[in-house]
């Protein structure tokens, strides 16, 4: 079966998709954590590192994405690639996805961050 080739559009939704998925992980993971300096300090570094993986995936994805020239492949189409430069036709719609995912990720963290730092002394946000 031939299936229709990947599109930009559509990896960068997936991507916001699992991000949007993974804000309210990150929330209830963030519970896990009793202190509540602890519990901000991992947001704010959760955040931090989706910004900083938003950026160099996003940016290497799009330039892998260029480089391949439309032959761009999915994960399950690995044992097609032939040559050195044949895993960059997999290697950017994952890198791609991960950054519209950690571009997601970033506000969502801060904002949960901002939730956290401001919540009442003795509650359950804030935690011990």
């Amino acid at each position: 079966m031939i299936r229709p080739l990947l599109r930009i559009r559509d990896v960068a939704a997936r991507g916001a998709l699992y991000g949007l998925a993974a804000v309210p992980l990150l929330g209830v993971v963030s519970l896990f954590v009793g202190d509540h300096h602890d519990r901000t300090t991992f947001l704010a570094v959760a955040g931090g590192f989706a910004a900083a993986m938003a950026v160099v995936g996003i940016l290497i994805g799009l330039f892998f994405w260029w480089a391949c020239g439309g032959d761009i492949r999915r994960c399950r189409d690995w044992r097609t690639v032939r040559g050195q430069a044949g895993p960059v036709t997999v290697a950017a719609p994952v890198l791609l996805r991960i950054g519209v995912l950690a571009l997601v990720l970033f506000p969502g963290a801060f904002g949960l961050y901002h939730l956290v730092d401001g919540a009442g002394y003795g509650s359950w946000l804030y935690g011990d």
